[in-house]
């Protein structure tokens, strides 16, 4: 169901090194997919720059809305909990990587603070093929914004 978030935050430390992204047994993710993954990231945090729960509660995978059960609950926990996310003042996509079988984005925040993390994005693929976020881990960042 939901993993430990503790042994994901231990295991990001591997991601300096990670290894390229691959989906699930097809090899190397496609162009397409790596697409994909950028542009439901980008059209979720459009979202939250509009104050729309709904439609970024909308590229939260299955176990994210079960989680969080709507999309009101979903937007104030992100208020809450992840501004760099809900605001960032920049946004710079890194590496995709694989960890645990599943893709993760790396993605450059500059927070309202410009306080500078790296958000990962692990992503989730469905079963009709789109993808979705099924969670975001944020850690201090020795990258900067360029």
């Amino acid at each position: 169901m939901i993993r430990s978030w503790l042994a994901l935050v231990v295991t990001l430390a591997a991601l300096a090194v990670g290894t390229p992204a691959r989906a699930g047994e097809g090899g190397p993710l496609s162009a397409a997919d790596r697409n994909a993954i950028r542009n439901v990231i980008e059209a979720q945090l459009a979202a939250f720059r509009a104050d729309d729960g709904e439609t970024a509660f909308g590229f939260a995978s299955p176990s994210i809305q079960r989680q969080f059960g709507n999309p009101a609950t979903f937007l104030a926990m992100v208020k809450a909990a992840y501004m760099p996310v809900y605001r960032p003042r920049e946004v710079q996509f890194r590496r995709l990587v694989e960890l645990e079988g599943e893709p993760v984005q790396l993605v450059l925040l500059v927070a309202p603070d410009f306080a500078v993390v790296t958000a990962y994005y692990i992503m989730q693929q469905q079963a009709d093929g789109t993808w979705r976020i099924n969670g975001c881990v944020l850690r201090e960042s020795a990258d900067q914004a360029t």
